[in-house]
């Protein structure tokens, strides 16, 4: 089967990128963290084992923190521009945007830890199954849907609740997919998870170096 590998990210422009970071951290840290975690995602899809990488986008790139590095990282994926007015409605549209003739893996860019060789293990399920990824906060960060129009389900689904993932999986199950449930991972939305998902991650990653960076100016 044909995986389509679809990261659905936002441009980390200061003020705007992980704002409940920032209210901790400050806006243009926060949007250093963002934009780490973005190139190590991008990294991992590059080393996983799918057939096409596709890059969902909201923001202004050229605002962003790294943008020139960013804008290497994405010159060998597909960039498409996200469409819709809530998450739900935007995810719906990417996987619906992004699909080729084959099944569609979607993370997000707030698990850096994230390996190719994970990404590859769930792009090798969807032979069989469709999946989901619990986040510990009770959200979720990957979806894998062999038939993307289900997708269409998660227009529906509060967002960014305590009961997204247990949401998404009901609203999935009753669009017809069968999901399977992988590796939960933590996600970073608060500086308490910075050194916790910082700890997972290889000592070479973005998103460590930037973290070690922080802590030796707090």
């Amino acid at each position: 089967m044909t995986v389509t590998a679809l990261v659905v990210a936002k441009a980390p422009v200061p003020g705007l990128a992980k704002t409940r970071l920032a209210a901790t951290i400050g806006d243009a840290a926060a949007a250093e963290v963002a934009a780490a975690a973005l190139l190590d995602t991008l990294d991992a899809v590059t080393a996983a084992d799918v057939d096409h990488r596709v890059v969902a986008l909201t923001g202004h790139l050229h605002d962003a923190a790294r943008a020139e590095e960013l804008t290497r990282a994405l010159a060998s994926f597909t960039v498409i521009p996200q469409r819709g007015d809530g998450l739900g409605e935007r995810l719906a549209n990417a996987h619906a945007d992004a699909a080729a003739a084959g099944a569609v893996l979607q993370i997000g860019m707030d698990t850096p830890q994230v390996t190719g060789r994970l990404l590859s293990e769930a792009a090798a399920l969807l032979a069989d199954t469709d999946l989901l990824g619990a986040a510990e906060d009770g959200g979720w960060w990957i979806l894998g849907l062999r038939d993307p129009s289900r997708a269409r389900a998660l227009s529906t689904v509060p967002m960014s609740a305590p009961s997204t993932g247990v949401d998404t999986l009901a609203a999935l199950t009753a669009a017809g997919a069968e999901v399977t449930m992988v590796s939960e991972l933590r996600d970073v939305d608060f500086e308490s998870d910075l050194d916790v998902v910082s700890s997972m991650c290889t000592p070479n990653s973005h998103f460590r170096r930037v973290v070690e960076q922080l802590r030796d100016t707090r």
